[in-house]
């Protein structure tokens, strides 16, 4: 039965929207598991064709077959009844639609380290290789972020495994406990701004998160009355497993494979960090007379209803409800019609932000029509602060 409720129209307990709601990406969840096969998808397509370039399989994946499938697939803005969502959310069959990620990214993980031991491979396709690893090890950061938000301490030690592949576990820490109070306002590293190009909001971010990950967890031990040089610091036991699996993998294969996990790895964190960059894109939560923001709210998040990326990113997309419910399973993830709307789906839009007056041509009248033309309402980058309120009509707004 593909139904989501375990209840059958025999149950005097059932409701109408229990017997007959079916979740209809029910089983387009597993095709998530074919990001994490992309190198050997890759080293198929070689043997098949003889062309080395599809060992960048990966990239050619994420920045052009992607977009297409958003563009050809379209969205879909169903949300399930919310009588039914607690039974949704216990379903196991969806939990298994994410655990089985990590040991199919460690399987490519490793396979590739061979490929790169072997030496049959040129410089351009080892290379190649790196980054198409490196965008199973980025995804795997939205598959840690499903994980690590949940109760269950097995789903937390997975969501730190599956991030020990890019060195980014102080994600953990950052993302729940940091990034989750601050989100959408200037103090937030992870919220980009108007006006700011993605290559200014990546080392931003990428220090800002490092630095609050740390001071968040050296808080937590300075209240349990324990030094931050600790096993039970959680960004260190986070980046002691990076150490570990890269030294098990060094002694395996040999050093050549240390420049190409260290490729992988920054390629896979900065494709989180574009990710992190649509999110929030200039939008900020206003003051409250008592000085403190006001509540994270549907409209603080930009969201696509676009389903190949959907499916790809377990509901990342549907971000406003995320934040409004954390521990909310993705498959329970609704839309809201408050909500500001990307014009296309994650895959495009992360090409989008490579380029950034293309980005800016697109998405600032966005954020400048969300605030009804009020430009001062939105979350300015500082640097061209003077520049963005000079233009003609900044401040003349609707609302």
């Amino acid at each position: 039965m593909e139904a989501a409720t375990m209840r059958t129209a025999g149950d005097p307990s059932a409701t109408q929207d229990e017997v007959t709601w079916r979740d209809p990406k029910r089983y387009l969840w597993l095709l998530g598991l074919l990001v994490p096969t992309l190198p050997f998808l890759a080293v198929g397509l070689v043997a098949a064709t003889g062309l080395g370039v599809f060992w960048w399989f990966g990239p050619m994946f994420m920045y052009v077959i992607l977009p297409l499938l958003d563009t050809v697939v379209g969205s879909d803005a169903e949300n399930p009844p919310e009588s039914i969502v607690k039974t949704l959310e216990e379903d196991r069959y969806y939990r298994w639609c994410t655990y089985l990620y990590i040991p199919l990214q460690y399987a490519g993980l490793v396979f590739a380290c061979w490929k790169w031991s072997t030496g049959d491979l040129s410089a351009l396709e080892a290379i190649g290789l790196a980054f198409t690893v490196g965008t199973v090890a980025g995804v795997a950061i939205n598959t840690a972020h499903e994980l690590g938000h949940k109760r269950k301490n097995g789903e937390r030690w997975a969501s730190k495994v599956a991030l020990a592949q890019t060195g980014y576990g102080h994600f953990f820490i950052e993302h729940n406990r940091g990034h989750h109070v601050r989100v959408a306002t200037p103090e937030d590293p992870a919220s980009s701004r108007l006006g700011e190009s993605l290559y200014a909001f990546l080392p931003r971010t990428v220090t800002g998160s490092l630095k609050s990950a740390w001071e968040l967890e050296k808080i937590r031990l300075d209240r349990l009355q324990s030094p931050a040089f600790t096993y039970r610091n959680d960004v260190l036991n986070a980046w002691a497993m990076t150490v570990v699996l890269f030294a098990a993998l060094v002694v395996a294969f040999g050093p050549v494979v240390l420049p190409y996990l260290l490729l992988q790895a920054v390629f896979g964190f900065s494709l989180l960090e574009v990710v992190n960059y649509l999110e929030h894109y200039g939008l900020v939560r206003q003051k409250r007379e008592d000085g403190r923001y006001e509540r994270c709210a549907p409209q603080h998040s930009w969201n696509s209803n676009n389903t190949a990326s959907n499916v790809l990113l377990y509901h990342l997309q549907r971000h406003s409800d995320h934040h409004a419910n954390p521990v909310r399973r993705y498959q329970a993830l609704r839309h809201f019609d408050e909500a500001p709307e990307l014009p296309s789906g994650y895959g495009t839009m992360i090409t989008l932000a490579y380029f950034p007056p293309l980005w800016r041509r697109v998405m600032d009248k966005r954020v400048l029509a969300h605030y009804g033309g009020d430009v001062t309402r939105a979350n300015i980058h500082p640097r061209r602060r003077r520049q963005i309120l000079a233009r003609p009509g900044a401040g003349e707004g609707t609302s």
